[in-house]
C-alpha cells in the first residue's frame, strides 16, 4: 500500500485477496442433472420477469443455452434490462447436452420489454403480443429493512404485480409458471416475508383453479446476488472495517446464484401444480462465521486488521429462517437435493379476491396499520415482532 494508505489506516480494495463465492457455502456446491430442463425448453417461448436482476440475468442466460424459440426479458429498470440483452446477444450457441437432440433449432429472439408488473393492463398486453408458454416470475422488492419502511410498496409489487402476472399468464394459456420465493416467506415477521407468502397463495390459487403447472420455488440468502450481505461485508472490509453483524446468534440458510437457478429450471419440470420446491442448503450458517471467512479468506486477520461489531436486529428480521409452513408435508424428489411440499395449495384462503382488494386499497392509502392486519388476515402464520432495543456493542 502507499504512505498515505498506512497513515490513514484504510486498506485498498486491490490488496484483497480474491474470494471465490463458493468458499463460503461450508459445503459443496449443489448440481443437478440439465438434460430434462434442456428438453422442456427447447423451441418454446419463455419469459423472465425481473429479468435484469442477479437472478433473473443468471435465468436468462442459463434458458438461452437451452434454445428456446423466444426469450422474453421483462423489467422494470430499463439499463439492467439493457446490459442482460446486449451479454445475451454476445453469447454463443451451446450445443445440446442431450442424447438425441432433435432437429436443429435457429438461434432464439431476445426480446427486451420494459414493463411494471403492477400496472395489470401492461402485462395483459404483453402477454398477448408475446405469447410466452413458460414464464418464471423473479420480480421482486427482496430488501428486509427497506419494505419495512415502504410496505405499501412491497404489496403493490410483491403481492399485487404477483397477481398481474398470474392473471396475465392465465389468461393467455401460459402452460408452466414458476415463482421464486424466499424462506421468509415462512412464518413471516417481516412485511416482505409476508407478502411474498401471499404471492405463493396467488400462484397455489391459480394452480387449483386452472390444473396447470404453477408453481413455488423458495429459497434461502443468494451469495453474489445484488443486495447479499457478502456485498456490504467486502466494502466494509474494503474500507478498513469494522464489518457489522446484527447479532452473533443469527443464522441464514445460503446458496449460490447459479444453484438457485439450478433449482427453478428443475422446479419447471418437476412441477404438477401447486407444489413448493426447495433446496437442501446444509445447514444453517452463522452469519459472523460468513464475516469472519470472508475476512480470513480476503488475507486479513479479525481483531487484528478487521474488527467484527454487533449493531443489533433490524425490523422484521429474526434469528433463524425455516424451510417449510407447518401444514406443508415435504419429501424429497428423484433429484435427492430438492425437497416438494405437494399439499402446499390445500392452504389457499378462500376470500382470497376479497383480501387482494383489502390489500390494494390499504396500499393505495398508505395507511401502514391497515396494511398490516390486512397482511395477518391474508398470512395468519404473519407475527411482526416488537421492536427489540437497540444492541449496543
Amino acid at each position: 500500500p502507499g504512505m498515505y494508505e498506512l497513515l490513514d489506516g484504510r486498506v485498498s480494495v486491490s490488496q484483497l485477496r480474491q474470494v471465490d463465492i463458493e468458499d463460503l457455502l461450508r459445503r459443496e456446491p449443489v448440481q443437478t442433472e440439465i438434460a430434462a430442463v434442456q428438453e422442456l425448453i427447447r423451441g418454446r417461448r419463455v419469459l423472465v420477469t425481473g429479468g435484469g436482476g442477479s437472478i433473473g440475468s443468471e435465468l436468462c442466460r442459463q434458458i438461452l443455452r437451452c434454445r428456446p424459440s423466444q426469450l422474453i426479458v421483462l423489467g422494470h429498470g430499463e439499463n439492467s434490462v439493457f446490459e442482460i440483452t446486449q451479454q445475451l446477444g454476445r453469447a454463443k450457441p451451446v450445443a445440446p447436452a442431450t442424447p438425441n437432440p432433435g432437429p436443429a433449432q435457429p438461434p432464439a429472439t431476445v426480446v427486451p420489454v420494459i414493463a411494471d408488473i403492477r400496472f395489470a393492463e401492461r402485462m395483459q398486453t404483453v402477454f398477448h403480443q408475446y405469447r410466452p408458454q413458460i414464464v418464471f416470475h423473479a420480480a421482486a422488492h427482496k430488501h428486509v429493512p427497506l419494505m419495512e419502511q415502504n410496505p405499501g410498496e412491497a404489496i403493490s409489487n410483491n403481492v399485487l404485480g404477483t397477481r398481474n402476472v398470474v392473471e396475465a399468464a392465465l389468461a393467455t394459456g401460459v402452460e408452466r409458471f414458476v415463482l421464486i420465493s424466499t424462506d421468509k416467506a415462512v412464518n413471516p415477521t417481516s412485511i416482505m416475508g409476508a407478502t411474498k407468502r401471499a404471492a405463493e397463495l396467488i400462484v397455489h390459487c391459480a394452480a387449483v383453479r386452472s390444473g396447470l403447472p404453477y408453481v413455488a420455488v423458495r429459497f434461502g440468502n443468494v451469495l453474489g446476488s445484488r443486495g447479499s450481505v457478502v456485498f456490504t461485508f467486502r466494502e466494509q472490509i474494503a474500507t478498513g472495517g469494522p464489518v457489522t453483524v446484527t447479532h452473533p446468534d443469527m443464522v441464514r440458510f445460503f446458496m449460490t446464484i447459479p444453484e438457485s437457478v439450478q433449482l427453478v429450471l428443475q422446479a419447471s419440470v418437476l412441477g404438477q401444480g401447486g407444489e413448493v420446491f426447495v433446496l437442501d442448503m446444509g445447514e444453517p450458517v452463522r452469519i459472523v462465521d460468513l464475516a469472519r471467512d470472508l475476512i480470513e479468506l480476503s488475507g486479513l486477520e479479525v481483531g487484528r486488521d478487521i474488527d467484527i461489531v454487533y449493531t443489533g436486529l433490524r425490523p422484521g428480521e429474526k434469528l433463524y429462517e425455516e424451510l417449510f409452513v407447518g401444514d406443508e408435508h415435504y419429501e424429497r424428489t428423484r433429484h435427492e437435493k430438492i425437497f416438494i411440499a405437494t399439499n402446499a395449495s390445500t392452504v389457499v384462503p378462500a376470500n382470497l379476491e376479497e383480501a387482494l382488494a383489502g390489500l390494494a386499497t390499504a396500499a393505495g392509502n398508505g395507511d401502514r396499520a391497515s396494511m398490516v392486519r390486512r397482511l395477518q388476515a391474508f398470512v395468519p402464520e404473519y407475527a411482526p415482532p416488537t421492536p427489540p432495543a437497540e444492541s449496543r456493542l
